[in-house]
């Protein structure tokens, strides 16, 4: 399965807001199309919203008559993700150059890509077994970062699937995530499969969880990392962070390389996205709150890099804990 590609002169895409009801792909020919695509979250994920962004361009040099500008609003669809714009951004770097090295440039971030997850999958279960010191081991995760979120196999998740095909998965413990549920709709249906064991919790229930030891690491994706190893990522994580601190279970980044973000210096300069008050309020459709009701719902949060016990990319192991910086 492929989340992302291009197929026949254009986006072909899996619609996330269908899962799991319906395994549905999508075609997109234009970036408003693309645009709409990313802020409705049919197409989600750091890895993969850098990849929409790489061929969002294509599509604009074909078929726009102002491809900066189209690009510019690609770019501006989500603003926590660094992905996304630094996808529009080297793929703009060939803008004179015309459509097909264009296009071109997106494809290789994809083929990249899949090269990167496999790459965080096998450092990522090395990294396991040596902090943990265990031959099997159970995981705690947040949100969804498996193929769903990149092209093929994920980043925190994928980490999860390369420990299970090595038989060393007892479990895994994946976190609903309020308020749009892609733990229990993304995660549980890639774990299941990859055939998995696993569970799901209630958000709140993941740090006394990590207290009554039921859960040896966490691992959880990024849509940006600062400089100092300060993490954004979906909104819980934080709270994950402070309960694996307590329990003294790590606390694993796993995201590739374009999502650090050196020109970042600290989680407090990441622009948080804010989006609809409605998710909070009503679920799949259905309103929960009273009438009269507001909510407050930022995307993501950030977790300060003094609680990372390590960030795992495609090309190295990174320690903020112990000082190390990006």
């Amino acid at each position: 399965m492929r989340t992302i590609d291009w197929v026949d002169g254009a986006i072909e895409l899996v619609d996330q807001t269908a899962l799991p009801d319906e395994y549905r792909l999508i075609r997109v020919d234009t970036v408003d199309g693309l645009v709409e695509a990313v802020r409705r979250l049919a197409v989600r994920g750091a890895p993969a919203l850098g990849i929409a962004g790489a061929l969002g361009v294509a599509l604009a040099v074909r078929g726009e008559p102002d491809p900066a500008a189209a690009a510019a609003r690609l770019r501006a669809a989500r603003p926590t993700a660094v992905n996304l714009a630094r996808g529009v951004d080297e793929a703009l770097k060939l803008l004179d150059d015309g459509f097909e090295a264009v296009l071109a440039r997106a494809l290789q971030i994809m083929a990249d890509d899949v090269a990167a997850c496999r790459a965080m999958g096998e450092r990522g279960a090395d990294l396991v077994r040596e902090l943990t010191g265990r031959d099997k081991v159970r995981i705690m995760t947040i949100c969804n970062t498996g193929g769903l979120a990149t092209v093929e196999r994920g980043t925190a998740l994928g980490v999860i699937q390369t420990l299970h095909e090595r038989g060393q998965l007892v479990e895994a413990l994946a976190l609903e995530t309020r308020p749009l549920l892609q733990g229990a709709r993304l995660t549980a249906w890639e774990l299941g499969r990859m055939d998995a064991p696993y569970r799901l919790i209630a958000d709140s229930a993941g740090p006394f969880l990590l207290a009554r030891g039921h859960a040896d690491a966490v691992l959880i994706g990024a849509d940006r990392i600062a400089a100092d190893g300060d993490t954004a990522n979906k909104i819980g994580s934080y709270a994950l962070a402070l309960g694996a601190r307590r329990a003294g279970v790590p606390f694993l980044v796993v995201a590739p390389e374009t999502t650090v973000d050196l020109s970042t210096p600290t989680g407090s300069a990441i622009e948080i996205e804010e989006r609809d008050p409605a998710e909070v309020l009503c679920a799949r459709g259905v309103r929960l709150a009273p009438e009269g009701a507001d909510a407050l719902n930022p995307a993501f949060d950030v977790t300060p890099h003094d609680l990372v016990t390590a960030i795992v990319t495609e090309r190295r192991v990174i320690r903020p804990g112990l000082g190390e910086r990006l």
